[in-house]
């Protein structure tokens, strides 16, 4: 939903959530961790609590249903989405002829199909419109003697008689404020800069220094410390591909007391992508986001109509399954 302000400019609504898709909500849950999902919403994974406290990004707007063409950022743009079969809007070219995949692809905006539920565990199925391709999602939630484990485990079928091309991210925006930090494995250098709002970061060798990254004007910038708010900061950065002792990262949170671990299988899926935002999406008036996302994917690149060794396909009838984690953990 949107109105216009005085000006004439988009203006968002704040803060909103309507019972627009959220009466649907399902719900697993393990002691004081819950997860909560929407199937009619792509699946989304809107919250994940732990006794009162929110761990993923709130919704910036009301809950509405999406077209097959909206960009994301006329959205929520909250929680975790899964991005297939890309994350930008692009065109690519299959056997049937060329393909206009939509922003952040197609499975955020389609309702999903329940497939089992028991009172920790959601297994759901989302449909592609765009390519043959059907993802399945496992989630399941158990108590470690540390915190909490949020297990999610896919597979990929390619359902069509032609072979299709893929790229895979998860997209989850974790809640971050200062004094938060962000740690990776020591032998992780540099990132690849995919975007960077109003060119904060030196991009002149399409790449920043980690932890310690150059800005346009000359100065350093700590990347592991999450900017002040109304910094306005929006960085899509890389990692990898990354070996097997590379399969992780962490997002601490002393204010909440809880640190955030992903981890995933650096075979199937070696990227990490990092979106670091502090009111710097989206553009237009309204609500903006204050969060981490740590994303592993299939590949270092948005765009599926990229191609590099990290291009992937499914033959008909193919299917490949690939795990993540989320580990919550007290501090």
């Amino acid at each position: 939903m949107k109105a216009r302000g005085r000006n004439g400019q988009v203006k968002r609504m704040s803060n909103a959530v309507s019972c627009n898709g959220k009466e649907h909500e399902l719900l697993i849950q393990m002691g004081e961790c819950s997860v909560a999902i929407l199937p009619r919403l792509g699946g989304k994974i809107s919250s994940i609590r732990v006794k009162d406290q929110e761990l993923l990004q709130t919704p910036l707007i009301y809950y509405a249903p999406r077209s097959k063409t909206m960009p994301f950022e006329s959205s929520d743009a909250s929680g975790w989405d899964e991005c297939l079969p890309a994350v930008t809007a692009c065109k690519v070219q299959t056997a049937h002829g060329a393909v206009e995949v939509p922003d952040h692809g197609d499975l955020w905006r389609v309702p999903w199909q329940t497939l089992a539920k028991t009172e920790n565990s959601l297994t759901m199925r989302g449909e592609c419109f765009t390519l043959p391709l059907v993802l399945k999602r496992r989630l399941a939630v158990t108590e470690t003697g540390h915190g909490y484990l949020i297990q999610s485990d896919y597979t990929l079928t390619n359902t069509g008689s032609f072979e299709v091309p893929w790229l895979w991210s998860a997209h989850p925006g974790f809640l971050a404020q200062v004094g938060d930090t962000l740690q990776l494995p020591q032998s992780i250098q540099s990132l690849r800069i995919e975007w960077t709002r109003h060119h904060r970061l030196d991009t002149s060798s399409g790449e920043a220094a980690w932890p310690l990254a150059a800005l346009s004007d000359g100065a350093k910038t700590d990347l592991r410390v999450t900017p002040k708010q109304n910094s306005g900061v929006g960085d899509k950065l890389f990692a990898g591909p990354l070996s097997a002792s590379e399969n992780w990262a962490v997002l601490e949170r002393p204010s909440v007391g809880v640190r955030l671990r992903i981890s995933f299988d650096a075979a199937r899926t070696p990227y990490l992508g990092l979106w670091i935002c502090q009111d710097g999406f989206p553009e237009c008036e309204g609500e903006r986001q204050h969060c981490v996302a740590l994303e592993p994917t299939t590949a270092p690149v948005d765009s599926l109509s990229i191609p590099g060794p990290w291009s992937r396909t499914l033959a008909p009838g193919e299917s490949i399954d690939w795990p993540m984690t989320v580990a919550i953990e007290r501090l």
